[in-house]
């Protein structure tokens, strides 16, 4: 125990040596073991004792506040967003190319300090997206890309503002913020209910966003290893990596989500299956919400109803070849088989098959075979 007591005194001294003097006595900041421990506790409390607690309980509603929340995200995203980008990146005073960490007390810099932290804490905000998942008993969405990504963050942002706050790294923040306001968009809109689900088309290219993110963090962070700037190399490597790692899990989730969907639907098609709109899940690793369309059976039964229609027989109580009652006196034909059970056992019987599957063809046949019905019942008529 001694032992790991002086380490730990020795990593807060290195810290204190080389950190950046204006955020070292700042929430957090003093030393990595607090936000270490959030984000275990974090991974514990959704992958182990959530789902332990809300077992033999039933999912909470939590619509209003989920609309409530992603609203705040949205908010809180776009003023990062805001933020970030006056105090460099859109003002033209940073450089795409090579940009150092500006170590002074001048307001714009102090202004991207402050952003800095303020989007640190935003990592733990977002814990929320799961907490609600495992509150909903969604436990299937708190996939491993979900709890490495959430649980990640907040340590990784830690370093950056503990020792470089500003320059180069803080792209990472913009284009993060940017994502996570059209993506808390979605989530809030998803959230209000289905009557604003056709307004959602967009859904699918949200992970695709997140992929070409990543993209562009890697080959910004790691030119720096082909030109010279004054950037610690370490945190070219740092940042670089992470949105490697990133990138692949995110794609991996992007084929399974969608290449497979896809491949599903075609084959069956191939079967002879009606094309199902299916249950849409949220493309984005914190994607909780399910988009409520036609299922495949409905859309059978819809289909059906419409050729019956067209067909324009007007016998739509004739069901999977069954009659749907023959009165006026008449014997009901046995099993209600409206061509079997004809005394003659042959009549009709080409024109019957469209019978047998309940939908006539349009061409008259099933309201001829009705009348030829008729008149051979006539000869059988019973006493009411």
């Amino acid at each position: 125990m001694a032992l790991i007591m002086k380490y730990i005194e020795s990593i807060n001294r290195y810290m204190d040596t080389h950190s950046d003097s204006r955020t070292k006595d700042w929430p957090m900041m003093s030393s990595p073991f607090p936000t270490l421990a959030v984000c275990l506790t974090y991974v514990y409390l959704v992958k182990v004792l959530g789902p332990r607690l809300m077992e033999n309980r039933k999912p909470l509603h939590l619509q209003n506040l989920l609309v409530m929340y992603n609203a705040l995200q949205v908010v809180f995203s776009a003023w990062l967003f805001y933020e970030i980008g006056v105090s460099g990146w859109l003002t033209g005073h940073y450089s795409f190319r090579c940009q150092p960490v500006d170590y002074s007390n001048n307001p714009r810099t102090l202004r991207m300090v402050h952003a800095c932290w303020w989007y640190y804490f935003s990592k733990f905000t977002e814990f929320m997206d799961t907490i609600f998942f495992v509150l909903r008993k969604k436990t299937s969405q708190v996939t491993t890309l979900h709890v490495i990504h959430h649980g990640c963050m907040p340590m990784s942002v830690w370093f950056g503002v503990k020792f470089t706050p500003g320059g180069h790294s803080t792209f990472f923040g913009l284009l993060n913020t940017f994502v996570h306001i059209v993506m808390y968009t979605y989530y809030m809109f998803s959230a209000m209910g289905p009557q604003y689900q056709k307004y959602l088309w967009w859904k699918k290219y949200l992970t695709t966003l997140q992929m070409v993110q990543f993209i562009l963090i890697m080959v910004h962070a790691f030119q720096l290893l082909f030109i010279d700037c004054n950037y610690p190399k370490a945190f070219v490597w740092w940042i670089g990596m992470h949105a490697v790692m990133f990138f692949f899990l995110f794609n991996e989730f992007y084929k399974a989500a969608y290449k497979n969907r896809l491949m599903k639907q075609n084959a069956a098609l191939a079967n002879g299956h009606a094309k199902p709109n299916g249950y849409c899940k949220s493309i984005n690793a914190h994607d909780d919400l399910f988009l409520p369309q036609t299922t495949t059976t409905e859309a059978t039964a819809a289909a059906a109803s419409a050729t019956a229609k067209a067909n324009g027989n007007g016998n739509a109580a004739l069901s999977n070849g069954h009659a749907n009652g023959l009165k006026n006196g008449y014997k009901t034909l046995a099993n209600g088989d409206a061509v079997t059970s004809l005394t003659n056992g042959s009549a009709h019987k080409s024109n019957g098959v469209l019978l047998a599957n309940g939908f006539g063809n349009g061409n008259g046949y099933a309201t001829q075979l009705l009348d030829d019905v008729a008149q051979e019942l006539k000869h059988r008529k019973t006493p009411k």
